[in-house]
């Protein structure tokens, strides 16, 4: 005899959905362009504010009104916004969470002990390096700029531009989202850590070859710690630490003087 039917058979299962997706080389670069023309166009939004409320603008007011403090500020703060969006956008095809993908994840204050201690140790080094070259320990154009700043009324401004929102952006496409795509291709992670370390130092080239090079040691360092201990929110806190430092040595030395 045959076996009755069920009267409730048993409902399909949904195929299991795909692994998330992360972009490759050529996909990392791409799309990291595109996040840096979100940085840059929040940036350019308030220079061009700027030069609107210029009545007869030239050349001179233009150079001036880029390089004073407020605008830099400001410039920096707005471009927050414009990574955050941009690499939404950009992760958003990969199934993959905003905070697993850049590795905004959390650590121990054993971990965030060794990068302090390992950063004040490296630059330590190149401040006796500076000294040794008879070179001044902090940027000329740093100083200008908190001067500016300070006249303009927004030196407040001007540290959490500093401080906290340029880690949080540099980070987020550094050593967030640029490390974690290459690090998954060819590349492997010592060639990622190399690569986003000189995309980074690229960032700032308002400085000389010297503090370009303190630059880019700085980014190998924080290369290495987001490898070891995967977190981007190591690197984020001891990039806004590194930056409140120098924001209160400059402004000591200009003290001084």
């Amino acid at each position: 005899m045959e076996a009755p039917a069920s009267e409730n058979p048993p409902l399909p299962t949904a195929p299991p959905l795909p692994p998330p997706r992360v972009w490759k080389f050529w996909g990392t670069t791409l799309w990291g362009l595109f996040v840096f023309g979100g940085m840059f166009l929040g940036q350019l939004a308030v220079v061009i504010y700027f030069m609107l409320k210029q009545d007869a603008p030239n050349i001179a007011s233009v150079i001036q009104t880029i390089g004073g403090g407020l605008t830099i500020a400001l410039s920096v703060i707005t471009g927050l916004p414009g990574v955050l969006l941009a690499l939404w956008i950009a992760i958003r095809p990969t199934r993959s969470s905003f905070a697993d993908y850049l590795a905004l994840r959390w650590t121990s204050w054993k971990n965030f002990a060794i990068g302090v201690a390992a950063l004040a140790l490296l630059v330590g080094v190149w401040d006796l390096v500076s000294r040794a070259l008879g070179r001044d320990v902090s940027p000329g154009f740093m100083g200008e700029v908190l001067k500016s700043a300070q006249a303009e009324g927004a030196l407040w401004l001007l540290v959490i531009a500093f401080c906290v929102a340029a880690p949080i952006s540099e980070e987020l496409f550094a050593r967030g989202f640029l490390y974690r795509g290459w690090s998954e291709s060819a590349l492997r992670p010592a060639g990622a850590i190399l690569l986003s370390s000189l995309v980074w130092t690229l960032l700032h080239l308002q400085y000389d070859w010297f503090f370009l090079s303190q630059v880019f040691s700085i980014g190998l360092l924080f290369g290495y710690l987001r490898y070891r201990f995967e977190t981007t929110w190591l690197t984020i806190m001891l990039h806004g630490a590194n930056n409140l430092a120098a924001t209160l040595q400059t402004l000591w030395l200009a003290g001084q003087s």
